[in-house]
């Protein structure tokens, strides 16, 4: 469902990405594991177009959209949570998700988005603003699902949310891929909650993938020691 080929992104001078190839098939998760700083956030933001590459191709399906400026990517089928959620809080949570609806046909919020939520529909007229830390982060899932995408990538979506609400997004997440054909990209650290969603996991360091393991085949204690400052 997306493929990358020989990406690289820079920043001046410093090459963040360096050459990187990897493809992920329908309905897989696949976690992208790292420490700060090694990468995981600007190649992110440079799959959805958010800031330039340097070299590569991205492609969803057979569509190549790597040359395409974010809006359109979002039109051919990816959708990006940013870390930090970024909602919009002077929004309802109902106005929040509808601008996820602009460039798919029906205009209408789909009731399984809801059904992944249910908190969500209790508060569709409160501002996001107004919401808890992990509301918001359930928010800026059900804004991106609500451009019905092919492939989500999801930034950090653990960061500063509480125990409980880790665990609602982690069954969220597997019952997404339950109900929709979809690909679900992840960039993480806590490794409890990437055993819960994913069937593949890569680590990055310094912008490049360095391990790659199946979920059922990981070693806690490498992975681990790969996330240590």
């Amino acid at each position: 469902m997306l493929n990358v080929e020989n990406f690289a992104v820079s920043y001046g001078q410093s090459q963040i990405i360096s050459d990187m190839s990897f493809s992920v098939k329908p309905q897989e998760t696949l976690a992208i594991m790292g420490r700060n700083g090694m990468g995981k956030t600007t190649l992110f933001k440079a799959l959805m177009g958010v800031i330039p590459s340097k070299q590569g191709k991205v492609s969803v399906g057979d569509r190549e959209v790597g040359g395409m400026p974010s809006y359109q990517r979002v039109a051919n089928g990816i959708a990006y949570v940013p870390q930090g959620r970024m909602i919009f809080p002077t929004l309802t949570v109902l106005e929040n998700i509808e601008t996820g609806l602009e460039t798919t046909k029906d205009k209408r919020v789909s009731d399984d988005i809801y059904a992944l939520f249910p908190v969500l529909f209790d508060m569709r007229k409160r501002k996001g603003g107004n919401l808890s830390g992990g509301q918001q982060q359930q928010l800026a899932i059900a804004r991106a699902l609500s451009s019905n995408p092919k492939v989500l990538l999801l930034d950090e979506p653990t960061e500063g949310i509480q125990p409980s609400i880790i665990k609602d997004i982690a069954k969220a997440l597997n019952e997404i891929k339950k109900i929709r054909d979809i690909t679900i990209i992840v960039s993480e650290q806590v490794l409890s909650f990437t055993l819960e969603i994913a069937d593949r996991l890569l680590v990055i360091e310094r912008g490049k993938f360095v391990h790659e393991d199946l979920r059922e085949n990981v070693d806690a204690k490498k992975i681990t020691a790969y996330l240590s400052v």
